[in-house]
């Protein structure tokens, strides 16, 4: 087990077997980041030349270690490139403390000693570090044993003492659990993770961390096939149909006393997605396992935000199905109904995400919460235009604007999509039902997407999040980011909801007399 400490001390003197320093590069070539200093002036004039003789340039994602034959205490030193002086931010200083997680191996204790001036660096060396040190060895015999892993990693800071950088480095860890639990039910094959079986794991979650006394009181309630069937859910019901495990839906609900805001949450939980009828290429199948991502990610953010007591209601909706091929899957041609009466043909049995967010969408927005937000590992459109690393935003321009604000703090890549009012036509185009699910138009499927989602939103303040590109890595690991699930957008929906909590704060504060 693996303990994280907060502290100030110099990292030439440390005593650790590995130190992390970042190293910049500017006009003139390498030099020493911030927190770095000591360590530079403990090898003095002998210092860049040692890194030129390394070749060593600073770039972003660069490492390199460095035995010190006792020029600092610790007899390790390992580099880490931070790219441009002049851009160090955040975001950057996060994803080199998750390249340096990955290159330490085989060390007891390590001091990370990267820009930490601010709270806000505080946070993002923290979360960088504990995020790039996941991997995913569940079905693994012994090839990473934990006696490998660090047992002390001490952050350096020289605001340690201060009161909001322990705030930070505390809250990190937090939003870190969360994120890396969202990874480990992503990662999980869909033999092991089906609707049933996750409803339970997340009943199975709730029941944790509600037990004991100071714990917070979360609400749950899970809906099987035949609760969904009463309630009217065609959507699901549909798209889970051809499975021989049956679909389920979970809301979570925090509701702390005195709260004067509701936000929803609803994530896409398909458990395993085959295309049905429409069936994806065979090489497209190997990494559908991830497309609950949404509904993982929108639990953990629930979890996450009653864990830290934001004074905000919130609502957290999981439909889940598999989409799957036998005599009882949807057919291209069907005419499935939707809570609250929307017809819907589908022409597509591959475009089966929006099918269940528009149940779970119509039953969130009945409670009339101020504000929707769903994530969901939607379309392939998206990704065709926004690439693997940066999600599509939609949705009503104030949500929109607060989920943006909410990403940069977060560290989540976002891009502001348009909702063109053509899409209201297409989705209407439908010859025998109110909307089409689907069209034969190439272009602007993630537009389409967004405006079929906005017709069970109920006129409400809402944001869509299209997390198909950042919510799995299929490649390599890069920054603070593993292969395969990456828990993208969690942080966003929390720092969404806090945002929120301290406008309504300052809203309510008595005006000076």
């Amino acid at each position: 087990m693996t303990t994280y400490t907060l502290r100030s001390a110099s990292p030439a003197k440390t005593r650790a077997d590995v130190v992390i320093v970042g190293v910049s590069k500017d006009g003139k070539g390498p030099t020493i980041a911030l927190g770095g200093e000591d360590v530079a002036a403990a090898y003095g004039r002998k210092f860049k030349p040692l890194l030129s003789s390394l070749g060593f340039t600073g770039r972003a994602g660069e490492t390199a270690k460095l035995p010190t034959s006792g020029t600092i205490n610790a007899p390790l030193l390992l580099l880490v490139g931070l790219g441009d002086a002049k851009k160090l931010t955040p975001a950057a200083v996060r994803r080199a403390a998750g390249v340096a997680a990955r290159a330490v191996t085989n060390a007891a204790s390590v001091a990370v000693a990267l820009p930490a001036d601010s709270p806000e660096l505080v946070r993002a060396v923290t979360e960088g570090y504990l995020l790039g040190g996941y991997t995913f060895t569940d079905y693994k015999r012994d090839t990473r044993p934990e006696s490998d892993k660090a047992g002390e990693v001490v952050v350096l800071s020289s605001i340690a003492r201060k009161q909001e950088a322990t705030a930070q480095f505390e809250r990190a860890q937090l939003f870190v659990e969360a994120q890396l639990a969202t990874r480990q039910w992503v990662n999980l094959p869909a033999n092991d993770l089906n609707p049933p079986s996750f409803a339970d794991q997340v009943v199975a979650r709730h029941a944790e961390l509600t037990k004991g006394r100071g714990a917070p009181k979360i609400g749950i309630t899970v809906w099987d096939e035949k609760a969904l069937e009463a309630d009217g859910c065609g959507g699901i019901l549909g798209v889970g149909g051809g499975s021989a495990t049956p679909p389920r839906m979970v809301k979570l609900t925090w509701e702390p006393e005195g709260a004067t805001q509701h936000v929803a949450l609803v994530g896409k939980g398909i458990t395993y997605d085959s295309g049905g009828y429409s069936i994806k290429p065979a090489a497209s199948m190997v990494s559908m396992k991830e497309d609950m991502a949404g509904a993982a990610s929108v639990i953990e953010a629930l979890f996450l935000i009653a864990r830290l007591g934001l004074p905000v209601k919130v609502t957290a909706w999981a439909p889940m199905a598999e989409n799957m091929i036998s005599g009882a899957a949807m057919r291209p041609g069907d005419v499935l109904t939707v809570r609250g009466g929307t017809t819907v043909e589908v022409t597509n049995t591959d475009a089966e995400g929006r099918l269940i967010l528009a149940d779970a969408l119509v039953m969130a927005a009945e409670e009339k919460p101020d504000v929707i937000v769903d994530i969901a590992t939607l379309t392939g459109h998206m990704v065709v235009a926004l690439g693997d690393k940066v999600a599509g935003l939609l949705g009503t321009d104030e949500a929109v604007e607060q989920v943006e604000a909410a990403a940069k703090t977060a560290g989540e890549a976002m891009w502001h999509m348009p909702i063109p009012e053509e899409m209201s036509e297409r989705i209407t185009s439908s010859k025998v039902a109110d909307l089409a699910q689907h069209d034969a138009v190439r272009w602007g499927g993630g537009l389409f997407a967004g405006a079929f989602l906005r017709e069970f939103t109920d006129g409400l303040p809402w944001a869509h999040l299209d997390i198909a590109g950042p919510g799995f890595n299929t490649g390599g690991a890069h920054g603070y980011t593993s292969p395969g699930g990456t828990g993208f957008g969690v942080a966003t929906m929390v720092e969404f909801v806090a945002a929120r909590a301290e406008a309504a704060s300052e809203d309510t504060a008595p005006a000076d007399a």
